[in-house]
């Protein structure tokens, strides 16, 4: 069996982390200043761009501030989740998959979403907003006076 994580470069997919998230330039996340150098990588992870700011003079890499960081999976792993998720595939399968134990795909299944729920714009509506093809499901639980025996309609007809 192929592992679908051998599939996936991680300095790829590190990069495309920066090209997403920081499309002008990158940014710190503390203070927002544009004013980064590049200051290294990480001894674990050696595609992992670290920073600091000239002006705040804080530290921070690729992934922090993001749902990747703070996590014992490596980036290449939630990247293969992310597309499994797309496929619709079970938290099961998405364990079986990648190798990895039911609950830790479990709980990356939960922040992924979490992450996505947490980046959702706020809707704003304005003006004149129009509903159409309303559906309305009409039952009678809670209400058996209203539920007519079999037949009893045509009981009363006849």
């Amino acid at each position: 069996m192929v592992n679908i994580q051998n599939l996936f470069d991680d300095a790829k997919c590190f990069q495309t982390v920066r090209d997403l998230r920081w499309p002008d330039g990158v940014l710190c996340p503390s203070c927002g200043s544009t004013a980064v150098v590049k200051n290294g990588r990480d001894d674990t992870q050696p595609d992992r761009q670290r920073y600091e700011c000239r002006s705040c003079r804080k530290r921070f890499d690729d992934l922090t501030g993001t749902v990747f960081a703070g996590h014992h999976q490596p980036l290449r792993t939630w990247i293969a989740c992310l597309y499994l998720m797309g496929l619709n595939l079970s938290g099961l399968q998405i364990a079986r998959e990648l190798g990895i134990d039911k609950s830790d795909a479990r709980a990356m299944l939960t922040t992924l979403r979490q992450g996505i729920v947490d980046r959702t714009p706020p809707e704003s509506l304005s003006g004149e907003v129009e509903c159409d093809e309303v559906y309305v499901v009409a039952g009678h639980k809670g209400h058996p006076e209203a539920v007519q025996k079999k037949g009893g309609m045509a009981d009363d007809d006849a």
